[in-house]
């Protein structure tokens, strides 16, 4: 048992950033208040249990834990995924070796809050540069794509030879899917009809939409919370957006197979694009495939990106469009074996 001393313990104790002191074979020897609540456990059930039994996963190797107690050169990582058995945190992290004490102690911050409003502002400047580029490269492109449409059509009125034709036909189909791939890119221009509408029934649409085409081993299974009211929205354009998002999840999970989570909850006290809600439409999409790629993760709903071969990377960068349109925001959390992307939209009386 670790002694501590009652100024010490104290200190520890008043401390808001998490302390965890490890002993030399990683077992946890001591954890204060903030420890307790970011790991999810009382320090009764903590106090001589492994720290890889209660981190599930984390984005730093912890093998790096070793080195420290070997060598006593410590280290500090701004950005720590740390998974545990019910919840996710994102900390910044610390380690350092206790001379005198043989111990090892981890500080760790959560920084969740402050990356989410910062990755917030940035993604939605890095959207709006995005879009005006699209925007100049749609026009670049529609522009000469009329004209080459329009001369194959007069070209193939003056053919005679059919076999001449087909080659005409051909023009004008790629030009036409070129088209309508620019016009995938651009999106919806206009805010669509907005009504009152159960944001379940639209849930329950994408679910038989999904199960149409489901591959054996996928299951998708919902948790709805039947209190959330019916909302002014454009359930053909939500509808689209989480048909997105539920369809990539399906081409996550493959062959392998897997579960899809659709679970709805109301959320108090929402920040949305730096505007508080009193109360919003909180919907989650779970899946246990493989995760993204954490290079990925940043430029998620950036048009044309993707980890998928012969993805168009326009899935999400639509949803994220649509979402935006009901004002709302749309947010992606992933590890191996876990991916969440949980959308917000306001309630407003």
């Amino acid at each position: 048992m670790l002694e501590i001393s009652g100024l010490e313990r104290l200190v520890l104790e008043n401390q808001v950033t998490a302390i965890v002191l490890l002993d030399a074979e990683l077992k946890i020897q001591y954890v204060n208040a903030s420890a307790e609540q970011l790991l999810g456990q009382s320090a009764k059930r903590l106090i001589d249990e492994p720290l890889a039994t209660q981190v599930k996963h984390s984005s730093l190797d912890l093998g790096k834990l070793d080195t420290v107690c070997r060598s006593g050169q410590s280290f500090t990582d701004n950005e720590v995924t740390l998974v545990f058995d019910s919840h996710h945190a994102l900390v910044e992290l610390s380690a350092t070796r206790i001379q005198n004490r043989s111990l090892l102690m981890l500080e760790m911050r959560a920084i969740g809050q402050q990356k989410k409003i910062s990755q917030e502002l940035y993604q939605h400047a890095q959207q709006q540069a995005a879009k005006e580029l699209v925007r100049g490269l749609a026009h670049e492109i529609k522009n000469p794509l009329g004209g080459l449409r329009g001369a194959a059509q007069l070209l193939e009125k003056e053919l005679v030879n059919p076999e001449l034709k087909e080659f005409t036909g051909i023009i004008i189909e790629q030009a036409d899917r070129l088209r309508k791939l620019v016009d995938r890119l651009l999106g919806p221009q206009r805010p669509g009809l907005h009504e009152l509408h159960n944001v379940h029934s639209v849930l329950e649409k994408v679910r038989q939409l999904v199960k149409l085409d489901l591959p054996e081993g996928i299951s998708v299974e919902r948790d709805y919370d039947p209190s959330i009211p019916d909302f002014e929205m454009d359930h053909e354009q939500l509808l689209q957006a989480f048909l997105n998002i539920v369809q990539n999840a399906v081409q996550a999970l493959g062959e392998n197979g897997g579960n899809i989570n659709i679970i709805t909850r109301t959320a108090h006290q929402a920040t949305i694009a730096g505007q508080r809600f009193k109360l919003a439409a909180e919907i989650r999409i779970i899946d246990n495939g493989p995760g993204i790629p954490t290079e990925l993760l940043d430029t998620l709903f950036y048009p044309m990106v993707t980890g998928r071969e012969g993805g168009t990377g326009l899935g999400l960068s639509i949803a994220q469009n649509l979402i935006n349109q009901h004002k709302g925001k749309i947010e992606c959390a992933s590890w191996p074996g876990h991916t969440e992307f949980t959308i917000h939209l306001p309630l407003r009386r």
